[in-house]
C-alpha cells in the first residue's frame, strides 16, 4: 500500500498539471509535507489510534479556521468552520461533510438553520434571507421540496406543497392585500383547479393556466350573482353566461369577462424568491493532508467537501465524463482493483456462501444500434410509404385539440383511409414508391396525446419524415414485430399484430385519461397508429405503431435490463465478456439494487402502484420494466470506479489525463438550472446510484442478489413497456402447459392480477431509498 501511495502521488502530479492545461488552474488549500508529518508524530506521541476523534483547531494555508471534533483529516463531530469569504458553518461533520444539525451563515447574513445530509440542505430548515423573507419546511438537496411555509419580503405568504425549488401541488397563497388563492400549483404557477378570493368579496371558482383562468369556471360577487362559462385570456375563446341574483335592480349585465384579467388579476402576482448566490454544497473544505506535487511548484486541484476533485466546476453536466490512461497506470488500478477484491492472500473473497464477482466491465465503444434503410434494403418502399402517411396525417389541418375528448373520438370505427398513388391525387403527393392504401386510427385522440406529451408537430414530422434514413433493428423481436429508430433516436416505430391493435384500441380511452391524470407515468407513451396495406395480389397490410425511445438520451447507456420478476427462461445465454451496450440482459442477469433518492422513490412507488392497478384493470399482463443505466466514471479500459476511488495515471504520459468526474458544484448547477430540470423526471435522466449484488452459490434462482456495499454513480432511465398483451385464450393455455413442468410462480404467463402483484413487488425490492 505504501509503494501504492507513492505511486498515486507521482501520477497525480502528471495529471494535474495536464489537466490544468485543458481546464484552467485551480488548487487545494494545503499543508506542507513536514506539517502532516508533524502532526503524524504528534498523534503517535499522544497515543492517538487511527479513526480516533479529538478536538483540534486548525488554520489552514489558505486561511480559512476550523475548531472543533477531528478525526484522520476531516472535521468529523460538532465543529465551526470558517471560510475566508466569511461563510461559516456551525453544526455537525462526517468525515469531512455537513451531516445533520448545522447552520449555515453568509457573508450578507442569509442563514439557514435545520439539517444537513452530504454537504447539503436537506431535511427540515429555516432559510431567512437578506430581505427578510423566510422559508420554513422540507429541502432536498438544497431546494424546496415538501411541505413549506414562506414569507415574502413583501408581506405575502404561500403555505403548501413544494418540488425542485417550486410550488407544486396543493398550497394557499395570500397576498398583503388580503387576496388569497387555494388550489393547485404547478412549477411555480397556479395552475390546475382552485379558488381566488378578493377581499372586495368576489370569488373565482375553477381551471388556471399559467397563472390565468383557463377553462370552465364560475365568477361570483358578493350580492348573489355570478357568470359561469369557458374562461380565456383570448377574448375569441371566451364564452359564458351572465346570472344576475334579481335582488339588486342596479346589476351590470353587460359586464365583460376581460376585466378579471385586466383588472381584478392585476394585483395579484406571486413574488420571486430571493435567489442564493452560493450554497452550503458549493463551499470548498481545505483539506488537512500532504502533498508531493507542493515541491514540484505544481498546484494540485481543489478537493470539494466530499473528498472528490474538482476541476472547473463550470463544465456541462452532460460533458463530464472520468477518463483513465493505459499502460502502469491501468495496472496499478487493477492491481487496487485486485487489493479491494482479496483477501489480503490473492484469494477471491467468500462471505456467507457469496462468493465477490469480478470487476464489472463495459465495452469502450458503444456502436449505433440498427441497419440505416437504404435504396435496395427489403423495406425500403415500406419505409417511403410510412414517411409519406405519417407527413400527410401530421400535416393534415385539423380542429383546435382540445384535451377533453368526447367518447366518439375513441371509437375503434374512427379511422380514415387515404389513397397514395404514385403519380399523386388532390390530397396526397406523388412519389416513387408503389401505390398503397394508409389508415389512421382514432386520429383526432392521437392528435391530442401529442399535444399531451408536449410534442411539436413539426420536430415530429423532422424526425420521421425527414431526409434521414429509418434504422431497423437487427434482429426482431420475441413477438415477432421488427423495430425502427428514427435518425434522431428520439422515436421507435414497432409492427403490430393485429390482436395488438385490438387492445390498443380496446384500452384507449382508459390510457388516455391515465396518462392525463398522471404526468409522471412510466407506461410507454404512444405517439400514433397506422397501417399500410401495400396494392396488388397479397394485399399485404403492415400495422406499427409509434412510441417514445425511452434510451434517447445524449448519454451512452451502458447496460440495459428487461425485468419482469419472473425466473423462468429470464437469463441471456452470454457471457460477461460478450455481452455490450446493446445487450438486452434479464431478471436473473440482474446485479444490482437501484437507489434513487429520498422524494424520487417515494414518487416511484406512488407512480408504479398507479400504473400496475391500470394494467390491471385493463388485463393486461407479460408488461416489463426497462431500465438502462449510464455509469459515470469508468476508466479507458471499461472498469467502472467506485465513488471515493482515486484512479492513478501512467508517470511521466504526456497524453494520459484525468477527466474531472462530476463535482458537488456541478450538480448544484444542474438542479438549479430550470433547463436541468426540465431534463430530469420520473424515469428519466435521473441521478441515482447503484449498490452491486451477488447471488448465493446454493440459489439459482435467487431474483435478488445480496447486498455487497459497492456503490456506483449512474444516470438511470426506466419505464414500463410492453403494454398491449392481454390475457388471452393463448396465453391461458401456455400457463396451463408451463404449470405442468415448472413452479407456477416462476412462469410469465400469469393471470393479470397476479402478474401485477409479482412485478410490483419485485420492482419495490430491486429499487430502494438511497440513505
Amino acid at each position: 500500500m505504501k509503494a501504492w501511495e507513492a505511486t498515486v502521488r507521482k501520477t497525480q502530479a502528471v495529471a494535474k498539471k495536464r489537466a490544468n492545461s485543458i481546464f484552467g488552474t485551480t488548487y487545494v488549500a494545503h499543508v506542507e509535507d513536514d506539517d502532516d508529518d508533524r502532526e503524524d508524530d504528534e498523534s503517535h506521541a499522544n497515543g492517538r489510534a487511527v479513526h480516533e476523534i479529538y478536538h483540534a483547531d486548525r488554520v489552514l494555508s489558505n486561511g480559512d479556521y476550523y475548531t472543533g471534533e477531528w478525526a484522520d483529516n476531516f472535521p468529523h463531530g460538532r465543529g465551526k468552520y470558517l471560510w475566508t469569504d466569511g461563510c461559516m458553518y456551525v453544526g455537525e461533520w462526517f468525515r469531512g461533510k455537513t451531516m445533520g444539525k448545522g447552520r449555515f451563515i453568509w457573508p450578507s447574513g442569509v442563514t439557514y438553520e435545520g439539517e444537513f445530509k452530504g454537504g447539503y440542505m436537506d431535511g427540515q430548515g429555516t432559510y431567512t434571507g437578506s430581505n427578510g423573507e423566510t422559508y420554513r419546511g422540507c429541502w432536498v438537496m438544497n431546494l424546496k421540496h415538501g411541505h413549506g411555509v414562506k414569507d415574502y419580503a413583501n408581506g405575502d405568504c404561500f403555505d403548501g406543497e413544494w418540488c425542485r425549488g417550486l410550488q407544486e401541488g396543493h398550497g394557499k397563497y395570500q397576498w398583503k392585500s388580503g387576496n388569497h388563492y387555494v388550489g393547485e400549483w404547478k412549477n411555480g404557477v397556479i395552475c390546475g383547479k382552485g379558488k381566488l378570493y378578493w377581499i372586495n368579496g368576489n370569488m373565482y371558482d375553477g381551471y388556471w393556466e399559467d397563472g390565468l383562468p383557463k377553462g370552465n369556471g364560475t365568477f361570483r360577487w358578493p350580492n348573489g350573482s355570478f357568470y359561469v362559462g369557458n374562461w380565456s385570456k383570448d377574448p375569441r375563446e371566451q364564452n359564458g353566461t351572465y346570472y344576475p341574483s334579481g335582488s339588486s335592480p342596479e346589476e351590470n349585465f353587460e359586464w365583460d369577462p376581460q376585466e378579471v384579467f385586466n383588472v381584478d388579476l392585476g394585483e395579484c402576482k406571486v413574488c420571486p424568491g430571493e435567489k442564493v448566490s452560493i450554497l452550503p454544497s458549493q463551499k470548498k473544505l481545505a483539506v488537512w493532508r500532504s502533498s508531493k506535487a507542493v515541491d514540484s511548484g505544481i498546484r494540485p486541484r481543489r478537493m470539494s467537501v466530499d473528498g472528490r476533485l474538482d476541476a472547473g466546476v463550470d463544465k456541462e453536466f452532460n460533458r463530464m465524463r472520468m477518463l483513465e490512461g493505459a499502460g502502469a497506470g491501468a495496472a496499478t488500478w487493477d492491481a487496487f482493483d485486485r487489493n479491494l477484491m482479496d483477501d489480503g492472500f490473492g484469494r477471491s473473497r467468500q462471505e456467507d456462501g457469496i462468493t465477490r464477482g469480478s470487476p464489472i466491465r463495459i465495452p469502450k465503444a458503444v456502436r449505433r444500434q440498427g441497419v440505416t434503410i437504404s435504396k435496395g434494403h427489403k423495406n425500403y418502399e415500406l419505409m417511403l410509404n410510412l414517411q409519406l402517411g405519417i407527413r400527410h396525417s401530421v400535416g393534415r389541418p385539423g380542429p383546435a385539440a382540445s384535451l377533453d375528448l368526447k367518447a366518439s373520438a375513441f371509437d375503434a370505427k374512427e379511422k380514415v383511409w387515404t389513397r397514395f398513388p404514385p403519380e399523386g391525387s388532390k390530397y396526397t403527393p406523388p412519389h416513387q414508391s408503389c401505390e398503397f392504401r394508409w389508415k389512421d386510427y382514432c386520429p383526432l385522440v392521437f392528435r391530442t396525446l401529442r399535444k399531451l406529451f408536449k410534442v411539436d408537430a413539426a420536430d415530429y414530422m423532422i424526425s420521421i419524415c425527414g431526409n434521414d434514413a429509418l434504422r431497423e433493428l437487427s434482429s426482431p423481436g420475441k413477438s415477432g414485430s421488427f423495430f425502427y429508430l428514427t435518425h434522431d433516436d428520439r422515436y421507435m416505430i414497432k409492427t403490430m399484430k393485429k390482436a395488438e391493435v385490438k387492445v390498443l384500441l380496446r384500452m384507449l380511452s382508459a390510457y388516455y385519461s391515465h396518462v392525463r391524470a398522471f404526468e409522471n407515468t412510466l407506461v410507454t407513451k404512444f405517439y400514433g397508429l397506422h397501417c399500410v396495406k401495400l396494392n396488388g395480389p397479397a394485399q399485404k397490410k403492415v400495422r406499427f405503431i409509434i412510441m417514445g425511445n425511452l434510451f434517447c438520451s445524449e448519454y451512452t447507456i451502458h447496460r440495459r435490463f428487461d425485468l419482469k420478476g419472473s425466473s423462468l427462461g429470464r437469463m441471456t445465454d452470454k457471457s460477461e465478456a460478450e455481452i455490450d451496450a446493446t445487450t438486452i440482459l434479464k431478471d436473473l442477469d440482474l446485479n444490482f439494487i437501484f437507489r434513487l433518492q429520498k422524494t424520487w422513490f417515494q414518487e416511484f412507488r406512488r407512480q408504479i402502484d398507479r400504473d400496475c392497478e391500470f394494467l390491471e384493470q385493463e388485463r393486461i399482463m407479460d408488461y416489463s420494466l426497462l431500465v438502462g443505466l449510464h455509469f459515470r466514471e469508468t476508466t479507458n479500459a471499461g472498469d467502472l470506479i467506485p465513488p471515493g476511488a482515486r484512479t492513478p495515471i501512467e508517470d511521466g504520459d504526456p497524453e494520459t489525463e484525468s477527466v474531472p468526474r462530476l463535482s458537488r458544484a456541478d450538480m448544484d448547477q444542474l438542479l438549479l438550472d430550470p433547463a436541468g430540470w426540465a431534463s430530469i423526471r420520473l424515469g428519466v435522466n435521473m441521478p441515482a446510484r447503484v449498490e452491486r449484488t451477488e447471488r448465493k452459490n446454493d440459489c439459482e434462482f435467487q431474483l435478488v442478489g445480496e447486498p455487497t456495499g459497492e456503490y456506483y454513480d449512474v444516470v438511470m432511465f426506466f419505464g414500463v413497456i410492453d403494454i398491449l398483451q392481454d390475457y388471452d385464450i393463448t396465453k391461458k393455455l401456455e400457463h396451463a402447459y408451463k404449470s405442468i413442468q415448472y413452479d407456477p410462480t416462476s412462469i410469465s404467463a400469469v393471470d393479470p392480477k397476479q402478474y401485477s402483484r409479482r412485478f410490483r413487488d419485485f420492482v419495490l425490492k430491486i429499487f430502494a431509498e438511497d440513505t
